[in-house]
């Protein structure tokens, strides 16, 4: 028999997922900390080495790599901030979810460092670098997509787009499977 909480899971939708997202109550601000040392932030900030620094950033995950308005690559941070660069686009036509794996690994190694904090931004800090903060805690956290956008919202003001939605929805599917077969075994 399925637990609520699977079945709710297995009923979510993209627009569903969109009502939770409208019911945020905080402003966006340039940087916000959504998980402990774990930040996202827009490109302003992320284009603002001293204030990195005087924050502790270790790591920087650029989800706008090489797109115009977007500085970065790891020359530009030099030696104290680890830099990861993924040139998404903000589409429908974009799969964001080729990225879902290797940016979580980033973010994953940049937190276990000892005072690591990395900081994850896109134009806005809004869809593309929360989208990929969202899939890293649920891969490395064994949550479910509701769970973590729930949890984001408490402090940063985010909105994947449609597309990226329906890609995390598809990546839950796949975690929720996965657990319900560990479960069975």
């Amino acid at each position: 028999m399925k637990s609520s909480r699977e079945s709710r899971n297995l009923h979510l939708s993209v627009k569903a997922l969109e009502n939770i997202l409208d019911s945020c109550k905080v402003e966006l601000t340039q940087i916000d900390e959504v998980w402990p040392n774990l930040y996202i932030g827009n490109v302003a900030i992320a284009q603002d080495r001293s204030a990195l620094q005087r924050m502790g950033i270790t790591h920087v995950l650029n989800a706008t790599h090489s797109k115009q308005g977007s500085l970065g690559n790891q020359s530009f941070y030099g030696k104290k901030i680890q830099y990861y660069g993924i040139a998404a686009e903000d589409s429908p036509e974009f799969d964001l979810s080729i990225y879902f794996k290797a940016a979580a690994q980033f973010i994953h190694k940049g937190l276990k460092k000892k005072d690591g904090k990395v900081l994850v931004h896109c134009i806005l800090g809004m869809s593309r670098s929360a989208s990929l903060v969202l899939a890293y805690l649920m891969l490395h956290h064994h949550l479910s997509l509701e769970d973590v956008i729930r949890k984001v919202i408490q402090t940063r003001a985010i909105y994947p787009n449609r597309s990226f939605l329906k890609q995390l929805l598809d990546l839950d599917t796949q975690l929720q499977s996965k657990l319900r077969m560990c479960r069975l075994l």
